[in-house]
């Protein structure tokens, strides 16, 4: 992946190409570098959030037009997440391309979710710089149609281990335990294995790049595997 072929893969070419670069640099290789803070991504992943914020906002507004506030605002925070931000930033090799200090990269900033999160911002911030409000919104809504849709639709969960916890706890008192099974690569990229454990039955299991994100894909398979456990 090079910096023209995730323009094509955006759908977007930029008429200024300092700002991708800008986007795809983070604060750590500036720092390294002796080079002004304002060089690194972090003002472009401010004004990329604000948009993205309210681009999601309208849609919604638009697509659930009987939902009250309430309902309005818990699916935003489904899409406006830094777990949506990494699933679409990761589709695009985001991370292949990010301007790292040394330190950060040796220490796995490159597959880390918030650090790719930052940068999806900060790149929806460098094209609403670049191309305008038209721009950048047709093209969020692009790029986050389907995790739109999934929220709209009851496909996505804020936080699955929660949902797991609450629905065990309806059934009435349950030990639940996530244990480390495996991790497996060098420390700037391990995928670590976990198992979910209700009173020493599994009922799931997940991967991810940090503990945390494994507990909670091992919560969602949990959840998917609902029926075969509790009746």
């Amino acid at each position: 992946m090079n910096k023209n072929k995730l323009q094509e893969e955006i759908g977007y070419r930029f008429n200024n190409e300092k700002l991708i670069e800008q986007a795809l640099t983070h604060s750590s290789y500036t720092r390294e570098k002796n080079l002004p803070r304002a060089e690194c991504n972090e003002r472009l992943e401010f004004l990329g959030d604000a948009f993205f914020d309210a681009i999601i906002g309208e849609e919604l507004y638009n697509r659930l037009p009987t939902k009250k506030e309430g309902y309005l605002t818990k699916y935003r925070a489904l899409v406006v997440c830094e777990a949506s931000l990494a699933q679409v930033g990761r589709k695009l090799e985001i991370g292949e391309l990010l301007k790292l200090g040394k330190g950060e990269n040796q220490s796995g900033g490159r597959n880390r979710e918030s650090v790719i999160a930052d940068a999806m911002e900060a790149i929806i911030g460098a094209i609403y710089k670049d191309g305008g409000y038209e721009t950048v919104r047709e093209l969020v809504l692009k790029l986050f149609d389907q995790r739109i849709d999934d929220a709209v639709n009851g496909r996505l969960h804020s936080d699955y281990k929660s949902e797991f916890q609450e629905r065990m706890q309806s059934k009435g008192p349950a030990e639940i335990q996530y244990v480390l099974m495996d991790e497996q690569g060098p420390d700037h990229a391990k995928i670590f294995y976990i198992k979910v454990l209700v009173d020493d039955v599994a009922y799931g299991e997940g991967t991810g790049h940090s503990k945390k994100e494994a507990e909670q894909q091992a919560a969602k398979e949990a959840i998917l595997n609902w029926g075969k456990y509790v009746l």
